[in-house]
């Protein structure tokens, strides 16, 4: 019995020191995982990297996408059919309308009423018809990239989603699908017309210097950079009615010293204005309304000093590479 006794002896001194091995490793366990709880940061120490996350985001949000500025006056028909068809544009945050009929009610209600609607549209009803009105700092925008459209353009998704993506790799200049240019005169007089102008001193290439917002992307900086010129400016576009996308292209081109706009071939874009109930004519149709803009021209020339436009014939297509731009072009 004595014998048997002595034997489970070992047994008995095995699981005492397997008993004291588990304490230990238990111990080093819960020091581990204290220490490793330590370092995690507690709830309010996380609201900092949470936050920064989301300004990422935001950031990177106002760099993937554009607001659409559009200012309209009596044309409310072309104004609701256009509002159906850009709603629909990939990239696009938010519409602003610039909403010139003083006096008249916004469409707000009937917009509304007919919803969901994809994209916020933003109704911005304005004290006095002035052209410039569509170039002021809205609160609303709240991307880089500003997409300004006239009332009566039509522009297709594919479209704007290329120009997009261009105005992407030159965000400093005027991206858009309708060219002009100024040219000089023996008397130092400048005109301004579209391809068929011949510049001098440049061969038979075709040349444009300017590129018209009322189809186009640009940066946001550049309504601020309006707001800031001469008063004589803001003088000029109010007694002319007209000029201030010329404006614009000087600014851009005093800004970057290089041509002030890229301009991308269109494939599918329209011009609605026949279609309107209203029978309001857009100023272009004015006996005056090229002498008025050659008027701006040499106007802007005389407050800023200098000429700043720069000619360009790069022409962008969806369609194959870079090409030049061809005066037989419609637009």
């Amino acid at each position: 019995m004595r014998c048997c006794h002595l034997c489970k002896l070992p047994g008995r001194v095995m699981g005492i020191r397997l008993l004291r091995l588990s304490s230990v490793v238990i111990l080093v366990l819960l020091l581990v995982a204290g220490a490793l709880t330590a370092l995690l940061p507690n709830i309010k120490e996380d609201k900092m990297p949470t936050s920064r996350r989301e300004a990422k985001a935001q950031s990177q949000a106002a760099l993937d996408s554009f607001t659409l500025i559009m200012q309209t006056y009596n044309r409310t028909d072309l104004l609701l059919r256009l509002l159906n068809h850009y709603q629909a544009i990939p990239h696009l945050q938010k519409v602003i309308v610039v909403w010139n009929n003083v006096g008249e009610k916004v469409p707000e209600d009937l917009w509304n009423s007919l919803g969901p609607h994809p994209v916020p549209v933003v109704f911005k009803m304005q004290t006095a018809n002035k052209m410039r009105n569509r170039l002021q700092i809205f609160p609303e925008l709240e991307t880089k990239a500003v997409l300004m459209v006239d009332d009566d353009m039509l522009i297709s998704a594919h479209d704007l989603i290329f120009a997009f993506s261009v105005w992407q790799q030159f965000p400093d200049q005027i991206v858009g699908f309708v060219p002009r240019k100024h040219v000089p005169t023996p008397s130092g007089i400048y005109s301004y017309g579209g391809f068929e102008l011949q510049s001098p001193g440049f061969g038979s290439g075709d040349q444009y210097s300017m590129v018209l917002i009322g189809a186009s992307f640009f940066n946001s900086r550049y309504l601020e950079a309006f707001q800031k010129q001469p008063a004589a400016v803001h003088a000029l576009i109010d007694e002319t009615q007209n000029c201030d996308d010329i404006a614009m292209n000087f600014i851009v081109a005093k800004h970057t010293g290089k041509t002030s706009g890229v301009f991308v071939k269109p494939v599918d874009m329209g011009n609605l204005e026949k279609e309107t109930n209203s029978g309001y004519s857009g100023m272009w149709h004015r006996a005056e309304h090229f002498l008025q803009r050659s008027y701006c021209i040499n106007k802007l020339v005389n407050i800023y000093g200098s000429m700043p436009l720069r000619y360009s014939n790069i022409m962008i297509s969806q369609f194959g590479f870079p090409n030049y731009a061809n005066h037989k072009s419609k637009m």
